[in-house]
């Protein structure tokens, strides 16, 4: 088996070094086309977060608004994982990860967005029967599923301060907007999507889970 090509990797160094990757253009735009199509082709969700009352929706689209759709494909793991791999390594995190969750479609439209959040629990996973029980999310994954030219606003930010209530230090990638592109960071990582202004952002979102941080 020929041996994927490592992409272009684009460290940003603030508080942290390598604190977290972009793959300009990991997913080719032909395989982020069908998965649009495909997300697009199922019954969609509310998107929620963890604690939210879902019956007070003036408060969770305070938080959070876009429409969800969940997929456990393999290959869709089998084209994600590498990079997190090769991020987690090249990156010097190092972190321990065994499992991910199933992998979250997430569309934007106009005035949709999700505010600061960073996707780590204080507790693991509760014990359902499922791979990821017992363990927390340590790295998470997302890629652009169309590009950033398509759509206003709906920038991936992230607070590099990685604390809620200081200061920001606040970066933007570019690179990230790209079609294809995947962007890797530590779940802890607080960060957000801008209200789109304009057109559609599609995305989609892996956690990837290991035991808990000693």
């Amino acid at each position: 088996m020929q041996r994927r090509q490592s992409q272009e990797i684009l460290p940003y160094q603030t508080i942290l070094e390598n604190y977290f990757y972009v793959f300009p253009e990991a997913i080719p735009h032909r395989l982020c086309d069908d998965l649009v199509n495909y997300g697009n082709s199922k019954t969609s969700n509310i998107a929620t977060t963890g604690g939210t009352d879902v019956t007070d929706l003036s408060k969770l689209y305070k938080q959070r608004n876009s429409s969800i759709v969940w997929m456990d494909e393999p290959w869709i793991y089998n084209l994600i994982i590498p990079f997190v791999k090769e991020a987690n390594a090249q990156a010097g995190w190092n972190f321990d990860i065994s499992a991910a969750e199933a992998c979250q479609w997430t569309k934007y439209a106009e005035t949709q967005h999700y505010d600061w959040h960073m996707d780590s629990f204080d507790k693991p996973h509760a014990h359902s029967g499922k791979p990821t029980d017992g363990l927390v999310r340590k790295v998470s994954v997302t890629a652009s599923l169309c590009d950033g030219e398509e759509y206003e606003g709906g920038d991936l930010q992230l607070d590099l301060r990685n604390k809620k209530d200081s200061s920001p230090n606040v970066i933007v990638s570019e690179h990230a907007r790209k079609k294809g592109a995947i962007t890797v960071f530590p779940s802890f990582v607080w960060h957000r999507v801008t209200p789109v202004t304009k057109g559609t952002r599609y995305s989609l979102v892996v956690w990837n889970c290991g035991a808990p941080f000693r």
